[in-house]
């Protein structure tokens, strides 16, 4: 992924303080007790002690849960802490806790870069789109769009690329399936017409036995019928002999 620029994702505090905590300030009725969170909250959060101004300004949203101010600086110390998307919450709950276009614009703004680092792309899209409709000279929120509309562009191009080398891939591997199938049927047409030939061989074999059995059989019936004809024609003669000694 693409490294943005520091100034490009940096958070909307400064445009914050002099647009948002300064004009507005006096509309809402902060308590004593949320107000000294708040500038707490601020100290720490100009140490980088981002955690702790975390739990600063959680305290003043605990004392003054109307206070869109704390909750829009809890999204901004969750996003210091690279915890983009409890960050975002935060900045979409205070879109809804503000009727000031100015505000409401820093929101979405910093909601668009909470999505962006938190790759969700498109919809961090909407959301510059959404903040540059209510405040169109936001620069730096004109610059984030269209770093994020090039950044889907390219990760769009890529998925296509990836879809497109699979499908080839895919093809490769129905290629060599199809290979393979014709190499184990060629095998197994060659194994089948061996073991016919072989087949054939054996009957061929039994056959030949068979012919010569059959030739061993007539030979000996042919002498069975010599002998027989001898039989009868000695029976014969004798019986021949047998009369002349009588006729004597």
């Amino acid at each position: 992924m693409l490294i943005m620029k520091k100034y490009m994702i940096k958070i909307s505090r400064r445009w914050l303080i002099e647009t948002v905590f300064i004009l507005l300030l006096p509309s809402f009725a902060y308590s004593q007790g949320d107000k000294k969170y708040i500038r707490q909250g601020n100290r720490e959060y100009e140490k980088e002690k981002f955690s702790e101004s975390e739990i600063s300004y959680r305290k003043a949203a605990d004392k003054n849960s109307e206070s869109s101010d704390a909750v829009f600086n809890t999204g901004d110390a969750l996003y210091r802490q690279k915890k983009f998307e409890d960050a975002g919450k935060q900045f979409s709950a205070n879109y809804g806790m503000n009727d000031d276009i100015l505000k409401k614009s820093a929101s979405l703004y910093n909601l668009g870069n909470s999505l962006l680092m938190a790759n969700k792309i498109r919809e961090s899209i909407d959301a510059y789109k959404g903040s540059l409709k209510l405040y169109p000279d936001n620069m730096e929120a004109k610059y984030n769009l269209a770093y994020a509309q090039d950044l889907l562009k390219q990760q769009e191009q890529q998925q296509q690329q990836q879809n497109k080398d699979q499908n080839n891939e895919n093809k490769d591997q129905q290629k060599e399936q199809e290979q393979q199938n014709e190499q184990n049927q060629d095998q197994e047409n060659k194994q089948n017409q061996q073991e016919n030939q072989e087949q054939q061989q054996q009957q061929a074999q039994e056959q030949a036995i068979s012919k010569e059995d059959a030739e061993r059989i007539l030979n000996a019936l042919a002498n069975d019928e010599k002998v027989v004809q001898e039989k009868v024609k000695l029976a014969k003669a004798r019986r021949e002999q047998v009369k002349t000694l009588r006729n004597w």
